[in-house]
């Protein structure tokens, strides 16, 4: 048996820390968190109505302080508190759902499941659009505990009914909101060449 008695020579050290450096950047690529997106909700008008005056009488008080040259006026100040009590009174009446961007393999998996008729595929569909929102759904929801650790979330019967009980325009939001977290793009612009 031939043995290579040639000596092993060392990697030169740029190759090493070029190696080093594409690991690590490596390691925070795969640890990025799935991006998420989260549909508030809120039956109370009133609460609704108040933020929203809150919201326009700050932003009128920080307008009028720029046209006279002023850093945060008294009346700014007050019109920024009633914005947090009007948020507070909001974020109390409001429910919130969130959903998660799902692996491209799962979600193509889920895409499978529910094809398109062969009519519906005719009209455009990439699946099935009385079957496929409710998965969509059920499998994109997440449930928080008190300690931010995620739980169980709603059921594919869940979100059926929700899409069935709820008005037309409310059944898309919550559909669009499960479809969102799928679309949402973290990078910013991206650099094609250099001068």
């Amino acid at each position: 048996m031939p043995t290579d008695t040639r000596p092993v020579s060392e990697p030169p050290a740029k190759a090493v820390a070029r190696d080093a450096h594409w690991a690590a950047k490596l390691a925070r690529l795969r640890a990025r968190q799935l991006p998420e997106y989260t549909l508030v909700i809120c039956d109370d008008q009133e609460a609704k109505r108040r933020l929203d005056k809150a919201v326009l009488e700050f932003a009128r008080c920080q307008m009028a302080d720029a046209e006279n040259g002023r850093e945060h006026s008294e009346e700014t100040q007050r019109a920024e508190e009633d914005v947090e009590d009007a948020q507070a009174d909001f974020d109390a009446v409001s429910l919130e759902l969130t959903f998660k961007a799902l692996p491209r393999p799962i979600l193509d998996g889920l895409i499978k499941r529910f094809p398109p008729t062969e009519a519906q595929a005719e009209d455009g569909d990439a699946w099935n659009p009385e079957t496929f929102p409710a998965a969509l759904i059920a499998a994109a929801h997440i449930e928080r505990d008190d300690e931010g650790n995620i739980v169980d979330g709603m059921s594919e019967q869940d979100a059926q009914d929700l899409l069935d009980s709820w008005p037309v325009a409310e059944s898309n939001a919550l559909f669009a909101a499960a479809w969102q977290a799928q679309q949402i793009v973290r990078t910013s612009t991206v650099e094609l060449g250099k001068d």
